[in-house]
């Protein structure tokens, strides 16, 4: 048995919007990552770049379960001694529309290099607006 290679330009690659407006953080976040790694395509390679790219609106309107809008904690340290900061899901949002489903998002791609790699071709805006209408995404319903 061999190993499937698909050459980059092989790859037939397509853009997706998704609104993600009343939908649950966990569930977009979860299809997002399986359509970046590629996991819906027949050529899937776990080593390969060959998943779709994705352009996510609204953001910000995200929503998550049970008390999690103001119990949920992000942590991030400065680098300083004592510099652990946290943030509750409810400041992230207000501070930064788009960061908590950037972070769960990327969360669920491979660490290393191809993980980096794929976490770039999603685009996640806090608004209803994005500036990717050349590339004609095709609007996904989760």
């Amino acid at each position: 048995m061999k190993t499937a290679y698909v050459k980059p330009e092989e790859a037939d690659r397509s853009w997706y919007v998704i609104d993600a407006e009343g939908k649950r953080l966990g569930r977009v976040a979860a299809k997002v990552a399986s359509m970046l790694r590629g996991k819906n395509k027949p050529f899937f390679a776990p080593h390969q770049e060959c998943g779709d790219f994705v352009v996510i609106v609204n953001a910000e309107k995200i929503q998550v379960s049970g008390r999690k809008y103001e119990g949920k904690m992000y942590y991030h340290h400065t680098g300083f001694p004592g510099g652990l900061k946290e943030n509750t899901f409810a400041e992230l949002v207000a501070r930064h529309g788009a960061k908590p489903l950037e972070l769960a998002i990327k969360g669920m791609l491979p660490k290393g290099p191809l993980g980096r790699k794929l976490y770039k071709n999603v685009k996640v805006y806090a608004g209803p607006t994005h500036p990717h209408a050349a590339q004609q995404p095709v609007a996904l319903e989760l």
